[in-house]
């Protein structure tokens, strides 16, 4: 069970299904191709840039979480949290694509696998997290960072399941385990990944806003934005 891992390498799924969800990514990927251009500027166009390397950067970064078993920032919530679900989603599936070509993280067959679980299933409920949370909890640094910290445990999550869903449509390996067994295996250490990647977006959320609020996306996309000084206030 320890060799199950986010990133999904070549053989532990079918060809098959694993040609139906690259099929699944690339439509998905061009209607956020189509919505991005939408959302594009001068402001949110560096930006992206500056999100996907920083993903690409942190992503070499491992961190223990049990004995054998260690996770690394997988981005959906940061992704969104400044740049919106569409560019968000494509900053991750780009650090996927250059991950697989380049170093060979994540099997080329699987990319398609990998894209919907991270980028696409990732960023979708980070999201919705997102723009929930940020309706009800306090508009300061408390609340932005609450909100980063859930937002990112949950899409982490949501992102594994989703290795689940593709097991039992196709799966290759001996798991060793039932499916339910796996399902729980990989939630409850995801959990724990979660909540090592909520800690560094929000820092790193937290970071920006206090300098720049009008560069977090998920501040400008409220009907009722908050001025930099109370983005910058503590609860």
């Amino acid at each position: 069970m320890k060799g199950l891992a986010m990133h999904i390498a070549n053989g532990i799924v079918n060809l098959p299904v694993s040609l139906a969800f690259a099929a699944l990514a690339a439509i998905a990927l061009t209607i956020c191709v189509i919505r991005a251009r939408q959302d594009l500027d001068d402001r949110l166009a560096p930006m992206a840039g500056l999100v996907a390397a920083f993903i690409f950067a942190v992503q070499m970064i491992n961190y223990p979480v049990l004995p054998g078993v260690s996770g690394h920032l997988l981005g959906g919530a940061l992704a969104v949290i400044l740049v919106g679900p569409w560019v968000g989603a494509l900053c991750v599936s780009v650090v996927l694509i250059v991950q697989s070509l380049v170093i060979s993280d994540g099997g080329l067959s699987a990319l398609g696998l990998n894209i919907t679980n991270m980028a696409l299933i990732g960023t979708a409920a980070g999201y919705l997290l997102v723009a929930l949370l940020l309706r009800v909890v306090p508009r300061t640094n408390a609340g932005l960072g609450i909100t980063a910290f859930t937002a990112s445990v949950v899409s982490v999550v949501l992102a594994s399941q989703g290795f689940i869903l593709q097991y039992w449509l196709g799966g290759e390996i001996e798991l060793k385990a039932s499916l339910a067994e796996a399902a729980g295996w990989m939630a409850g250490v995801h959990t724990l990944i979660g909540v090592g990647e909520g800690i560094i977006t929000a820092v790193t959320v937290l970071a920006v806003a206090k300098v720049r609020p009008d560069l977090v996306y998920a501040l400008r996309g409220l009907r009722r934005a908050p001025t930099p000084s109370t983005v910058e206030s503590a609860v």
